[in-house]
């Protein structure tokens, strides 16, 4: 079975594959695009793609491709360990390093360690592929972040381990699909929403869960991209959405809200 990741062998996704499928046969993808590309073409059964992490928050591309790509969802979740390293050439002087290339979140994630360092730094598509520029170029002056895995991937040294500002560091992966990849019962709903233009339309779309008692682990707001200024909210519960008390509460939801999508049911993770 083919599962489809962002990134390139080494990458924080493709443990996330490892975790999840340890049978299947990881494909690397380029963009997080390109993964919802391939399953919703069926040349990969199943895709992972990160969804949040714990440090730098939520990863908004997968959650604008969610809401406006298609019909896949959410069918499962993963969490990994994130342990960043400064790779270089073998060699190489942690005060040789002169430029640092890594994923946007990665390089985040790292913020403290890399304003100490004082080098250029340079946005990639991911940390693996970061690794593998650097292995490339062969420059001893030039660093990637990305995990001591893919530094041995591709021959590089770690200058440094564990350089992430916060240690506990952890991404939350989707696995996206469009039928149950059988990774055991929903008890987990995302969903997002958009409230009527009115006082109280925001009260009115949560109240019930309180009612209900059914905890919300998530709440965030993102800006409507067809609609300048005006906002749509992802939010995460404790329950699947099939249980008769969060089908009354999506229902009255829709009295309260010009939009409601449920992305996804799902055996929230317990790795």
């Amino acid at each position: 079975m083919k599962i489809a990741y962002q990134g390139e062998p080494g990458a924080y996704s493709e443990d996330a594959v490892a975790a999840a499928f340890p049978e299947g046969k990881a494909v690397p993808t380029e963009t997080v695009r390109g993964v919802f590309s391939r399953v919703g073409s069926g040349d990969a059964a199943f895709g992972v793609v990160p969804l949040e992490n714990s440090l730098a928050g939520s990863i908004n591309e997968t959650y604008d491709l969610l809401l406006n790509e298609g019909t896949l969802r959410i069918v499962g979740e993963v969490i990994v360990r994130v342990d960043h390293a400064l790779l270089a050439q073998p060699g190489a002087k942690l005060e040789s390093i002169r430029r640092v290339y890594s994923h946007p979140q990665a390089l985040a994630q790292c913020d403290e360690f890399l304003a100490e360092l004082g080098a250029e730094i340079v946005p990639v598509l991911d940390t693996a592929g970061a690794a593998r520029r650097v292995a490339e170029k062969g420059h001893a002056g030039e660093a990637a972040v990305a995990s001591v895995r893919a530094g041995e991937l591709q021959g590089l040294e770690a200058l440094a381990e564990r350089i992430q500002t916060y240690p506990d560091n952890f991404t939350k992966f989707a696995v996206i699909g469009d039928r149950d990849p059988g990774l055991g019962p929903a008890d987990k709903t995302s969903l997002v929403f958009a409230v009527a233009d009115r006082p109280g339309s925001l009260f009115a779309c949560l109240e019930p869960y309180a009612i209900r008692g059914i905890n919300l682990t998530k709440l965030e707001s993102r800006p409507r991209r067809d609609k300048p200024f005006e906002y749509v909210f992802y939010m995460d519960l404790e329950a699947s959405a099939d249980r008769p008390e969060v089908e009354a509460v999506l229902g009255d939801m829709e009295e309260h809200a010009s939009m409601l999508k449920v992305l996804g049911s799902y055996p929230a993770w317990r790795g």
